[in-house]
């Protein structure tokens, strides 16, 4: 069957009562915790993987789906209204979100937030229709080499682009890898860094590592910060958009999404780069750049459109070669491994009706994301009015719970916490979290890839560049460690200049 047909296949089964009913409490999570500061839709993924283990394959990741997308949308609102980001692809929506906001025009700007997240999502998911069936068939060339070669490339981009600096984003994946390798060698039968600890020889449960680095982490730091009072008041005005302002942000809309689709597509691209990128252009292209600054409503849309066209982008190196770029889809390669599903090529091959269900479903969440965000708004906004420490005490429970269910012993709990306190001296030290996740979830991938290599070669490690593919691979990589390594010193001249 061609493209068309196994959309509309996956169209029929993504509008049946039971996927329309999972995809809307997804749409309808993912709004709601996308507004609450400090909780995104990556740990909402990771604190709920553990209550859909009953659910089917297929009912499950499309309310991941639905998480994810609606966590991008309702991100907009705490940006705007709080001037706190939920992720860091948000933080250029509040620099004039929230000037908007404070300027009595928060209704206009949550409007074209939730109007260009809809446009761009749309589009990104056409995008993804269309562009990943193509870059799987191609990934289904690669061998042992050409992954070993793609998991160094995402190894050191995520390390570079994920954290502050390179440093810290090494030091974050080093962590993750460290993980990774707690348990039995499968081919040797020997213990690692186990300690004695018997309990550890089956490994570290993905999914209690997870919970522990965003949920627990978070919700500690909060404790150390003494910020469990705090809330905010509520949106008082009409969510509306005027002629004028829709004027003005329509074009924003299309260029952000022409920005932010490619760029997510990319394995090293995500969607901190094509939302600065939309904010550049729209000030430099703007008829009111005394307004930038000041509450331009241009500086929304553009960049929301870019944020969420990204979101779209990122799902094709995910489901395409099993590559995540963000730490929500980083989260999200945890679900598809938790139902012996692993992204890439055979994915579409092996589990079509599956994927095209999922992408199908997508078109159906971003339509139930536009009836809930536009007439809701002021509903979301109230959920700001929870204290801090409500949100959090929520998210402890889940967290145990949640770990109680995926391993059922208290050796899981103490490892939560544990984890959660290394999570939470990387949070303090300003070391990124998301590296530490790729490199739990793709460092054994890249293990088992490496021996491979090495087993067909006999020993010889020249198969690892012995073709041109795995050639431009390894130059990706240097280039990306080069860059990373000469953008602070590039900075340091500027700011002399």
């Amino acid at each position: 069957m061609n493209g068309w047909e196994l959309l509309l296949d996956g169209f029929a089964a993504a509008l049946t009562p039971g996927h329309l009913l999972w995809a809307l409490v997804g749409v309808t999570i993912g709004t709601a915790v996308g507004v609450l500061p400090g909780i995104g839709p990556a740990l909402t993924v990771a604190l709920l993987l553990p209550v859909t283990f009953r659910l089917d394959a297929s009912s499950a990741l499309i309310l991941f789906a639905g998480i994810y997308y609606g966590g991008m949308y309702g991100g907009s609102t705490t940006s705007i209204l709080l001037n706190t980001p939920g992720e860091s692809a948000s933080m250029v929506s509040a620099l004039e979100g929230h000037r908007m906001a404070r300027s009595g025009r928060a209704a206009a700007a949550l409007a074209t937030a939730a109007l260009g997240s809809f446009v761009a999502g749309t589009v990104g998911t056409i995008g993804l229709t269309f562009l990943a069936p193509v870059v799987a068939d191609f990934a289904t060339g690669f061998g042992p080499p050409e992954y070993v070669a793609l998991m160094a490339v995402a190894f050191v981009t995520v390390s570079a682009l994920l954290g502050p600096d390179l440093l810290k984003g090494i030091a974050s994946l080093v962590t993750g890898l460290a993980v990774g390798l707690v348990g039995i060698d499968s081919q040797t039968g020997a213990p690692r860094l186990v300690f004695g600890a018997d309990p550890l020889l089956d490994g570290i449960d993905v999914v209690i590592v997870v919970i522990a680095l965003f949920a627990l982490a978070e919700a500690f730091g909060h404790v150390l910060a003494g910020t469990g009072g705090s809330t905010v008041e509520p949106m008082r005005d009409r969510v509306v958009l005027s002629r004028a302002d829709l004027r003005r942000s329509w074009p924003a809309w299309l260029r952000g999404t022409a920005l932010g689709f490619p760029i997510g597509s990319l394995p090293a691209g995500g969607a901190e780069v094509p939302t600065f990128l939309s904010y550049s252009v729209e000030k430099k292209l703007t008829r009111h750049p005394e307004e930038f600054g000041h509450g331009a409503i241009e500086g929304v849309a553009g960049p929301e459109a870019a944020n969420n066209a990204a979101s779209a982008g990122v799902l094709v190196p995910l489901l395409t070669i099993g590559l995540p770029t963000s730490a929500t889809a980083a989260v999200m390669l945890t679900a598809f491994q938790s139902y012996g599903l692993q992204p890439g090529p055979q994915l579409f091959e092996e589990s079509g009706p599956l994927v095209w269900t999922l992408i199908a479903s997508l078109y159906v969440g971003n339509v139930m994301l536009l009836v809930l965000n536009l007439p809701l708004v002021r509903l979301w906004a109230r959920l700001l009015t929870i204290p801090a420490y409500g949100i959090y005490a929520g998210v402890l429970v889940f967290a145990a719970l949640g770990t109680w269910a995926a391993g059922g012993t208290t050796a899981d709990l103490l490892v939560l916490c544990g984890l959660g306190l290394v999570g939470l001296l990387m949070r303090q030290a300003g070391v990124p979290v998301a590296p530490a996740v790729v490199g739990l979830i793709l460092g054994p991938i890249a293990e088992q890839q490496l021996r491979r290599a090495l087993t067909l070669s006999e020993g010889d490690p020249a198969i690892l560049i012995s073709s041109p593919l795995t050639g431009v691979l390894w130059a990706v990589a240097a280039l990306a460690l080069a860059a990373a390594l000469l953008a602070p010193v590039l900075r340091r001249r500027t700011r002399r200049e």
